[in-house]
């Protein structure tokens, strides 16, 4: 990460808009949460621990991570 906010606490970005993936269950889950910053830049942190720390993305990072998700980067190996 390139940003100097992450890792700070997720309440520290005040006014962010917290949206979880329309595929998480009804009990939550293990889920994350992102938020579009002002300036481009995108939040994320895990849904359980709210108040923890916050990952904040370039829109730069943001896109090679959204790349590496449709071109099946992070799809566990069969079992």
């Amino acid at each position: 990460m390139s940003s100097k906010r992450s890792g700070m606490p997720a309440t520290e970005l005040g006014g962010a808009t917290w949206l979880k993936s329309s595929q998480s269950g009804p009990t939550g889950g293990n889920c994350v949460e992102v938020a579009f910053l002002p300036g481009g830049d995108v939040a994320m942190r895990n849904s359980r621990y709210p108040g923890g720390p916050a990952l904040v993305f370039t829109p730069a990072e943001w896109d090679a991570f959204l790349g590496g998700v449709a071109d099946g980067d992070f799809t566990p190996a069969h079992r």
